[in-house]
């Protein structure tokens, strides 16, 4: 998928541009490929940003460590806000005090929207927290309890142990 100039989807038809997806995306390990829909959409300050895909991933079971296959769906929508100084890092102090409505994804108005790499994002984001192959798993089961090796030099004195009659 290849970046979009932001100034160029002033000139797209509604000021929309629309992406087909239908590959696997780097970094992420799926069965399948991506496949679904990006809209990127300016809205003259900020960028509507939605998206409806889905793929097959292989997920390792928390409890049982058996792996499974999972369908991952998304359907999700971002604002991203335009602003000029979104990437300017130059002359920032070494700590700064951040409130949380800055906490915001923002972009240069004149730079690029990687829509591959937001994908990768909101992938990722969507992927279960607590991997569970089923609601029921029981876990890692022992086959057999055996008993703990002995230490060999307590060897004679469990053989002693074993001639004593039970009390």
């Amino acid at each position: 998928m290849d970046a979009i100039f932001i100034p160029q989807l002033t000139k797209a038809p509604e000021r929309t541009e629309e992406i087909q997806v239908q590959e696997f995306l780097p970094g992420l390990e799926t069965l399948t490929p991506v496949r679904g829909v990006i809209q990127v959409k300016h809205q003259g300050n900020y960028l509507e940003v939605s998206s409806q895909a889905e793929t097959i991933v292989t997920c390792t079971c928390n409890r049982c460590l058996q792996q499974y296959n999972h369908r991952l769906v998304l359907n999700t929508q971002e604002v991203i806000w335009l602003d000029e100084t979104a990437n300017q890092t130059e002359d920032l102090p070494l700590e700064m005090e951040v409130a949380v409505e800055d906490l915001l994804e923002t972009l240069a108005p004149d730079g690029h929207f990687d829509p591959g790499e937001w994908l990768y994002q909101q992938m990722c984001l969507a992927l279960p927290q607590r991997q569970l192959c089923n609601v029921n798993c029981p876990g890692i089961l022992d086959a057999a309890v055996s008993e703990p090796p002995t230490d060999s030099r307590w060897a004679l004195l469990d053989a002693l142990k074993k001639q004593l009659p039970d009390n």
